[in-house]
């Protein structure tokens, strides 16, 4: 997030009090290129920003990786790098005024011979015509865009301005790049100590977020000034930090990819990773109810009938959720998770069901056959309604074999192809026998007739 006026030349806060009061996150802020830890893929020697800086050419782009992962950052060291006016907006609090003040700052700035830069945090949260507004400016050059955002731009950013911009992917940083960070924090608090478990479980609750984890590191270290805790332990980190630090927005793509990633797990018959996804899940936050429906589609849509039993372990462990609740509920998702793992899987009621539906979507409304018709007055009867049907039960093995179910000149369709596991094999081996009568009944009208 950008600072408190709109306008500024990408310099860093002033020293003295202001300095001090601000918050970690800030002060620590790289004043540097060589200082910004992470990103070693686009700021490496020969990586394409690192370039982008030494040639002194700033280019519009949008930078799209998760919170605190310094893309606020890299936007200002381009005004730094480049001697450009720096103009920062949030979409979350900006709108069209705030964006012509950017125009008529910019043209300011090029009335003076100096380049801008503007920097809109959040951009995904700007509708189309907002985004729309920004592409005459930089078609003509009067700035350079750098976009963030933390959701897919692909379906967040219109086409139109993400084709003027080239996307870069920040990366959450690694456990290695939060140690060296935590160590910074460590040096600018005068050599607060912690020990290995508490710098660990750090690390890990801040989940490759800078910003995050020097915000924990300062309640933290303000909690063990004010209680005279020489050295933090893990313990003490249970105790002044909160435990509902979540791990990604329930809207955002580390939502979704979590998700996919257990679906996924699930699908490949691992139950184990099944399982890490499902609690990573909830440690992040996810309501369980949520995660509890995902579980019941995963029964039908990849298991199916090779095991009929799995809805109904997952629709069983959706109520005894609802019935038991945190945590104790949670263990009957996790039951059903791994039982949906280690089934026999089989997606063709699944791909029965979308074919038949694209079908119909684009066939016309074909009429009943007399035959299938009910009728239950006589004058429908006598308009041959029910006419020469077949009732089943009546029949050999209760199988009315050659009969046609389908509107007249129907194509023939085999929408539901079972597959050779679990009970779709029993199920394979009852169709083919059918089909067989049904071939046996057609040879035998062929030669009376």
């Amino acid at each position: 997030m950008t600072g408190p006026s709109l306008f500024d030349d990408g310099a860093a806060p002033a020293g003295g009090g202001a300095r001090a009061a601000a918050p970690l996150a800030e002060v620590l802020r790289p004043a540097t290129l060589d200082e910004v830890i992470g990103q070693a893929h686009l700021l490496g020697p020969g990586m394409p920003l690192r370039v982008a800086f030494d040639a002194g050419k700033p280019h519009s782009m949008i930078l799209w990786g998760p919170p605190g992962v310094g893309k606020t950052t890299l936007a200002r060291l381009m005004a730094r790098g480049f001697d450009a006016r720096f103009i920062a907006i949030s979409a979350v609090l900006g709108g069209v005024k705030e964006i012509r003040e950017a125009v008529k700052a910019a043209e300011e700035a090029r009335a003076l011979g100096r380049s801008t830069i503007l920097f809109v945090d959040e951009v995904h949260r700007f509708n189309k015509s907002q985004q729309d507004a920004f592409l005459p400016y930089v078609e003509s050059g009067l700035f350079t865009f750098i976009g963030a955002t933390t959701e897919n731009p692909s379906f967040e950013v219109n086409g139109a301005l993400l084709s003027r911009a080239t996307v870069y992917v920040l990366k959450p940083l690694a456990e290695a790049e939060m140690r060296r960070l935590l160590a910074r924090a460590c040096a600018h608090a005068g050599g607060a100590t912690f020990e290995d478990d508490a710098a660990a479980r750090l690390v890990g609750w801040a989940d490759g977020d800078a910003r995050r984890l020097l915000n924990a590191f300062e309640i933290v270290t303000t909690a063990a000034r004010e209680q005279r805790q020489a050295v933090v332990t893990a313990a003490f980190m249970d105790s002044a930090l909160s435990q509902n630090l979540r791990r990604f927005d329930k809207g955002g793509d580390a939502f979704y990819d979590q998700i996919s990633a257990l679906h996924k797990s699930v699908r490949g018959s691992d139950p184990d990773a099944a399982l890490y996804w499902f609690v990573r899940m909830l440690d992040g936050g996810a309501d369980p109810r949520y995660l509890a429906r995902r579980i019941v589609r995963m029964a039908t849509e990849d298991i199916g009938l090779a095991d009929p039993r799995a809805l109904r372990l997952a629709l069983d462990a959706a109520e005894t959720y609802e019935r038991l609740g945190t945590p104790e509920g949670e263990l009957a998702l996790a039951e059903a998770v791994i039982y949906l793992a280690v089934a026999p899987k089989s997606n063709a009621v699944y791909e029965a069901y979308n074919a038949a539906r694209a079908f119909v979507a684009q066939d016309g409304s074909r009429p009943v056959p007399a035959h299938l018709r009910n009728a239950p007055t006589r004058l429908m009867r006598d308009m041959g309604f029910g006419h020469e049907y077949r009732y089943a039960h009546d029949e050999d093995d209760a199988y009315a074999a050659g009969e046609d179910y389908f509107p007249e000149g129907f194509p023939a369709q085999t929408w539901y192809r079972p597959v050779e596991r679990g009970m779709e094999i029993k199920i394979r081996e009852k169709l083919a026998q059918l089909r067989a009568l049904d071939a046996r009944a057609a040879r035998k009208r062929k030669g009376s007739g």
